[in-house]
């Protein structure tokens, strides 16, 4: 009776807390021991801004917006931030070389065992480094936060996968291939998906609605036949997204079908994306205007483009960058089983 009155307690109760709180201790932990590893790697902490012009120019990506009075009384927008990736670009282009954030971030319908509509998500840049850097990052800080809890295996749904054996390097291309029987990149031309193409060679795997686009069609192919397959055993870097997809990578010269994207998936839960960064402002203004125009047709908004940002892009250095979810890397080394556990003030609402 006991453990039921617990269970309906809310989350600060004295009970509830002391259940939650190993999590805690090994999120301060973990927290200690990235730092750490960047600053012996000599990358300098910066914090950015949460409001922004423009939270994210991604189709799918929704932003809590505000409104800011100014000192006569006028009113501007401004939006929480999805990723702080447009202002640490920015110190990029201003000539800063190795940074990372540990940044409170927010995106509106999004709840779940691995959603939270406020989290934490790790950023990190390297000026003048190949995306293969921060790929080989990447895997090191995933280490370093299995040791600073002792878990040997992270496990997730019935999944496990061992944080310190050799990742699994997959392209997207070769997982569509053995996961759905797909050749994905016999579907792209000129950096473009075709539509029809996909649809024919998806055929009955997953459901498709008649104004799903290439990208809604790679999206539920991804969700459903390739990441539970990821980060199986050992983890899964899934890397040489197609082109499409590509958001704010840059495509690579010898295959212009793929961008250097990169993720990184452990017992099928994504905790990283990666890019090497485009740096061709006039590209990236044309995806984004593309990005934005279909998310006009389908939710009747339009988030505006940060034109600062956009001069910053002509600006910055080659670069490479990655965004891990915090929270989530959290809940795999420290043997939680759902995201609520191992963030200290869960959001408003929950039990």
């Amino acid at each position: 009776m006991t453990a039921e009155i617990d269970q309906l307690s809310p989350w600060w109760s004295t009970a509830r807390h002391r259940d939650r709180r190993p999590f805690l201790a090994a999120r301060n932990a973990i927290t200690k021991a990235i730092r750490a590893w960047f600053d012996k790697q000599g990358f300098m902490e910066v914090e950015t801004g949460i409001l922004q012009v423009s939270p994210g120019n991604e189709t799918h990506l929704h932003a809590p917006r505000t409104e800011l009075r100014d000192g006569a009384g006028q009113g501007v927008t401004r939006y929480l931030r999805t990723s702080p990736e447009f202002a640490a670009k920015k110190l990029l282009a201003a000539g800063e070389a190795k940074i990372f954030e540990f940044a409170r971030v927010f995106r509106d319908h999004e709840r779940g065992d691995l959603h939270l509509p406020e989290f934490t998500m790790l950023e990190w840049y390297r000026a003048n480094e190949p995306y293969e850097a921060v790929m080989a990052d990447s895997i090191v800080v995933i280490a370093h936060a299995a040791q600073a809890t002792g878990i040997g295996r992270f496990s997730f749904r019935g999944s496990t996968a061992d944080p310190f054996a050799e990742p699994e390097l997959l392209t997207v291309a070769a997982a569509f291939d053995r996961f759905a029987g797909i050749d994905l990149l016999a579907t792209v031309q000129d950096g473009s998906g075709e539509r029809e193409a996909l649809a024919e060679a998806a055929g009955g795997k997953v459901r498709i609605a008649e104004d799903d686009t290439w990208s809604d069609i790679f999206s539920k192919l991804l969700v459903e036949h390739i990441e539970p397959q990821l980060g199986q055993g050992q983890l899964t870097v899934l890397f040489e997204y197609p082109a499409p997809e590509a958001a704010l990578a840059r495509t690579k010269l010898s295959d212009p079908r793929v961008a250097e994207r990169f993720e990184i998936y452990a017992c099928g839960v994504e905790l990283a994306n990666g890019f090497g960064e485009l740096t061709d402002a006039q590209e990236q203004r044309r995806r984004f205007t593309l990005a934005m125009d279909e998310r006009q047709r389908r939710y009747g908004e339009r988030y505006p483009l940060d034109e600062d940002f956009l001069a910053a892009v002509a600006h910055m250095p080659q670069a490479s960058g990655v965004a891990l979810g915090f929270d989530r890397l959290v809940m795999l080394a420290s043997g939680a089983t759902k995201i609520d556990q191992v963030v200290w003030t869960p959001p408003a609402g929950a039990a």
